[in-house]
Parts: C-alpha cells; sequence; structure tokens
C-alpha cells in the first residue's frame, strides 16, 4: 500500500516504472527467444540417407509464375522427389503450361480441380488433393509464384527429418526490389521469420509459412488433414501447424540453401489486404500463443512512447534512459545481422532502426482496424 501510495503521490515515477517494465519485457523476448537464431547450429542434427520427397504446389491462374519459377523446382539435385501440381479451377494457360513442362520433365505430376459454380472451396481443397496424390511421406510445400534460391532446397529441408521431427520449418522470403513498400515488406516477413523460427526453437511453435513447409503425410492424415479450421479460408500453414506441433516433432533450418522466394505486394493497399487474411487467423491461435505475441508487440510500442516520455519529463535520469535505449538497440541489431546474413537479406540493417519502431504501431492499427471492419459486418 506505501508504494501504491507513494506512485499515486508522485506519477512521475510510475512513467519510470512502467517504461522500466516494458524494457525488460523487450529484453527477454530478445534474450530468451530471438537471440537463439545467432547460436543456430546449421549441421547439427542431419540425416545422410536421401529418402524420397513429393512437393505440392498449388496453382490457380497462375501460367506466368509456372512458367518462371517452376523449373527451379524441377531442377533439384536430388535423387529421388516427383513434383505434384494442383490445377485448382484455372482458367488461363495453366493447364497448356503444365502440359508443355511435363513433356520436359517426368517427375512433374498434375492433378485438376474442374471449376463448380455449385461448390466453393478454399487452397484446402486443393492441398488434400494434392497430398493424396503423393507417394512420398516426406511433403514440401511451395507455392507457385515461389522460385527455390538453390538446387540443393530439396536435400536441405529432407536432412531435417531426423530425431522424431514430422514438421520443418524454413524460410520464405521475398525478392528484392528498389522500393519503399518492398524493403518495408521484407523487413516484416525477416522479423516474422525470427519469431515463428526462434519460438519453434524454444519449443513454442505456433505457425509455418506455405511458401516454405515441410511435413509427413502420415502427420496430416493422422490429425485429420484441415477438418478442424477447414472453414476458415486460411490458415492452412499457420493454424495446422498450431494444431500438430508438439514440443518434439518440430525441426528448424535456416541456411542459404533452404530458402524460397517470391514477388512481394507493390503497392500498400495490397500488403494491407494480405496482412489482414492473415490477421484473420490470429484470432484461432492458442490462448498462451496470442498472449506472447500481443505482450511483444505491447511492449515495444510501450517501450518506444514511453522512451520520449521519460526523455521530457524524467531529464534527470536520461543517462539510464539512453543507455537502457542503446543496449536493447545493440542487441536488436547483432540479433538482424546475424539473420539477415543467415537468411540472406541484403540492405535491412540500417532501415531496421526505423522500421522496428514504424512496425508495431502499423500491426496495432491493422488489428484495430480489423476488428471495427469485422464488427460493422456483423451489424449489417
Amino acid at each position: 500500500m506505501d508504494i501504491i501510495n507513494f506512485l499515486l503521490e508522485n506519477p512521475i515515477f510510475f512513467l519510470l516504472i512502467a517504461f522500466g517494465l516494458a524494457f525488460l519485457i523487450q529484453i527477454f523476448f530478445y534474450t530468451f527467444y530471438y537471440l537463439r537464431i545467432v547460436f543456430y547450429k546449421n549441421r547439427k542434427n542431419r540425416k545422410t540417407e536421401k529418402e524420397g520427397v513429393s512437393v505440392i504446389i498449388c496453382a490457380k491462374n497462375e501460367e506466368e509464375n509456372l512458367e518462371k519459377y517452376l523449373p527451379s523446382i524441377l531442377e533439384q539435385e536430388y535423387p529421388n522427389y516427383e513434383v505434384i501440381v494442383v490445377n485448382d479451377c484455372s482458367e488461363d494457360e495453366t493447364e497448356f503450361v503444365l502440359q508443355k513442362l511435363q513433356a520436359k520433365y517426368k517427375h512433374l505430376k498434375t492433378t485438376t480441380i474442374k471449376q463448380d459454380d455449385k461448390f466453393y472451396h478454399s487452397k484446402k481443397l486443393a492441398l488434400t488433393v494434392g497430398i493424396k496424390a503423393a507417394t512420398n511421406d516426406f511433403l514440401l510445400l511451395t507455392d507457385a509464384d515461389c522460385k527455390a534460391d538453390s538446387p540443393k532446397w530439396i536435400e536441405k529441408m529432407q536432412e531435417k527429418f531426423v530425431n522424431k521431427a514430422e514438421i520443418i520449418l524454413a524460410y520464405g522470403g521475398y525478392f528484392r526490389e528498389k522500393k519503399l513498400i518492398n524493403n518495408l515488406i521484407r523487413f516484416d516477413t525477416l522479423f516474422i521469420a525470427i519469431q515463428y523460427l526462434t519460438f519453434a526453437m524454444a519449443k513454442k511453435t505456433y505457425m509455418g509459412v506455405g511458401r516454405n513447409l515441410a511435413y509427413t503425410k502420415n502427420l496430416f492424415f493422422k490429425n485429420k488433414g484441415f477438418a478442424s479450421h477447414y472453414h476458415i479460408e486460411s490458415g492452412d500453414d499457420d493454424l495446422f501447424i498450431s494444431q500438430v506441433a508438439n514440443k518434439k516433432n518440430v525441426s528448424v533450418e535456416i541456411s542459404k540453401e533452404s530458402i524460397t522466394r517470391s514477388k512481394a505486394e507493390s503497392s500498400f493497399s495490397d500488403w494491407y489486404k494480405q496482412k489482414k487474411r492473415h490477421l484473420t487467423t490470429g484470432k484461432y491461435y492458442r490462448f498462451k500463443t496470442k498472449w506472447r505475441l500481443f505482450c511483444e508487440n505491447t511492449s515495444r510500442v510501450a517501450f518506444y512512447t514511453l522512451f520520449i516520455l521519460s526523455l521530457i519529463y524524467l531529464n534527470e535520469y536520461y543517462i539510464y534512459i539512453l543507455g537502457a535505449f542503446a543496449f536493447r538497440m545493440i542487441l536488436q541489431l547483432t540479433i538482424y545481422k546475424v539473420a539477415m546474413k543467415r537468411l540472406n537479406e541484403k540492405y535491412l540493417l540500417l532501415p531496421s532502426l526505423l522500421y522496428d519502431i514504424v512496425m508495431p504501431f502499423l500491426n496495432l492499427s491493422f488489428t484495430l482496424v480489423n476488428n471495427l471492419s469485422r464488427k460493422r459486418n456483423q451489424w449489417k
């Protein structure tokens, strides 16, 4: 009670305590989670035998992307794999492109879902069709607009199916373009990757990305596929992984050879729409996951806001305030620098100082706008 009365009588110290708490929460996330990417050992726990792999790709009106990027998947330096492309109700020349590629690559298999106006389905049906058609237990998933950064992509991903691992999480990045929005999207993608990869290392797996994800066919059917969230349009990667992951069956692959890349959205509005789709699945995460993500983003907002207020109103403590800010910044830049090197991202280190401030406020605003728009739709 004495402490509460003191703080009520001296609200300026409440500001100092709040800043200190936000700082400590941030340091916890950086040291307990994100720092794990610095100490990740690339050569640890790899299998030597090259077992069969089935690559699953869903394509809907992707004729240009398939012609441009599919050869990077079909020309992998791996002795035992098949590529299954599910042509999902395409209305362009996707079927013709696939036929042309099949004539050249005998390990390319295709299956087609015909358009039916009476029956709407999401990507989850196409994925299920592709998985059923797979002849191998090890499944490697990517998208039609993705390119493998290396001909060793399949090999690196397959090597991590060791020590009871049934899920392999890896990085799906974006091609670099000389645009501000591209720079921002690539940083956001990098940070999200640091988050879900290090959370998985800490046995707190909550998502993967469909652009670069592997799991076993047995795991998929043992958990009845996407049945528990089939009614949700998105979530074929994050909700499924959140559902089937446990402390023993997840492995992380971080190397330049295991990366896929695709073209980022070219405008802020398109990027916002993409983020909005991802936000629709966030509410279905487990409570502990939602709480961790909420605490991380909120503490970043609080840290930067309270840092400014503390400098204004607590200038006699400015040395300590600046020291705390500098300590976090050095830790942050160290982790980003190592992550950029390991995930082959460039020209993001200095911009990260600005983006690290901007992104938590953007995420908060995206969430608020998304919730308000959903409520308006419910009222109609």
